[in-house]
């Protein structure tokens, strides 16, 4: 097992996230305050949260949430879910569960950077990369190239984190029967699902499709609550989802108890939450198109398939990165340049940036982007 290297995305969100005037690169949708949520409570869960107490509790996580969350499964019911201190304790444990230095991992790019570095620390690893000349499409053939005898995981995410790309259902399905022909775990992020911006391109959750393929959420980005710190997997492999738990042993041991309880309020009520995170964006939208239809020389943009990031090229003579660097030093405006998304797997873009569109109120945050672009020109 090899160290872990620096976190590029935290390192650089360290310096900035809380200093820049602008967090124009936001990835989670507009969060809720306490009273708002606590609204959303039935009566079940309103008594629970006034009379809660602050001991463990189960490592599995509350057996209310864990059904709650199976309800947002065809197949799955609560036995097949296991919560974490959101997606990150996930993702580590699972691969720290699923991969030795024996083994191999395919990893599509691009990516969370822990997405690839964790199995990086523990195994050969292969990427496949999104194509962006073809509207980030996945070759499933790409995949299948790259699958070796000593392949244990693919891991995707969609809608995906940073181009907003999601793929054709059809060829989600087509991956999942792959890695079940070849005995392969899917390991499937999908922390955006909910924020389609067409609901009939919603994809099917990986553990709806295959009893080996693990489905990764969080009540942090679809939802807006990335303060809960809560996610969960759901694997119809319960002696897997059992070696989760003893690696769960190891980290947190259990989740906190408010946490819980709020995320079960949150849970029950995602449609009405999803429906307002959607909203946001529909309505933030029109205040994108219209800034870089004034700066088309500099910027190429797309508006994401689903979630609430998007990754639009920069055009100017000096690159993203001096742009990205100049923008928050001068104007206070936070934006993810390229390098936060290289990979050690496959060619990455290097013009591109992260802009987030999820959050209310962005026209401040442009208003000063095209009031220091203006002034450049």
């Amino acid at each position: 097992m090899t160290r872990l290297p620096d976190f590029r995305l935290e390192t650089y969100f360290s310096r900035w996230e809380f200093t820049a005037r602008h967090h124009l690169t936001a990835s989670d949708a507009q969060t809720m305050t306490m009273p708002e949520l606590l609204a959303l409570a039935d009566d079940a869960d309103r008594h629970a949260w006034e009379t809660l107490s602050f001991g463990y509790t189960e490592t599995f996580g509350d057996p209310g949430l864990r059904q709650a969350i199976a309800e947002m499964y065809t197949h799955a019911d609560a036995d097949d879910v296991i919560c974490f201190a959101g997606a990150e304790e996930a993702l580590y444990l699972a691969m720290q569960v699923l991969l030795g230095p024996d083994d191999h991992a395919v990893v599509v790019t691009p990516n969370y950077q822990a997405a690839e570095t964790i199995p990086l620390s523990l195994c050969q690893v292969s990427g496949v990369a999104l194509d962006p000349e073809r509207d980030w499409a996945l070759d499933l053939d790409e995949v299948a190239a790259a699958i070796r005898p000593n392949t244990r995981v693919v891991s995707v995410n969609f809608p995906n984190n940073p181009t907003g790309k999601v793929i054709d259902a059809a060829d989600f399905a087509g991956l999942a029967q792959l890695c079940d022909q070849r005995g392969i775990h899917l390991f499937s992020d999908e922390v955006y699902r909910g924020l389609e911006r067409d609901p009939s391109r919603t994809l099917p959750q990986a553990a709806d499709l295959s009893e080996r393929a693990l489905s990764l959420n969080v009540t942090s980005k679809s939802l807006g609550l990335p303060g809960l710190r809560l996610g969960w997997i759901t694997c119809r492999d319960r002696e897997l989802r059992s070696r989760l738990e003893r690696a769960k042993h190891y980290t947190t041991i259990c989740n906190s108890a408010p946490s819980e309880v709020l995320a079960r309020i949150a849970i029950k009520a995602r449609k009405h939450i999803l429906d307002r995170n959607r909203g946001i964006i529909a309505a933030n939208l029109p205040a994108f198109e219209t800034f870089f239809a004034e700066f088309d020389e500099l910027f190429a943009w797309q508006a994401p398939d689903g979630g609430c990031v998007a990754y639009p090229r920069y055009l100017g003579q000096d690159g993203v990165e001096a742009f990205c660097t100049d923008l928050v030093e001068e104007a206070g405006v936070l934006l993810l340049p390229a390098s936060i998304y290289r990979s050690e797997l496959t060619a990455t873009p290097a013009d591109r940036f992260r802009i987030g569109i999820g959050r209310l109120d962005p026209e401040p945050a442009l208003d000063a982007l095209a009031a220091w672009l203006r002034a450049r020109r």
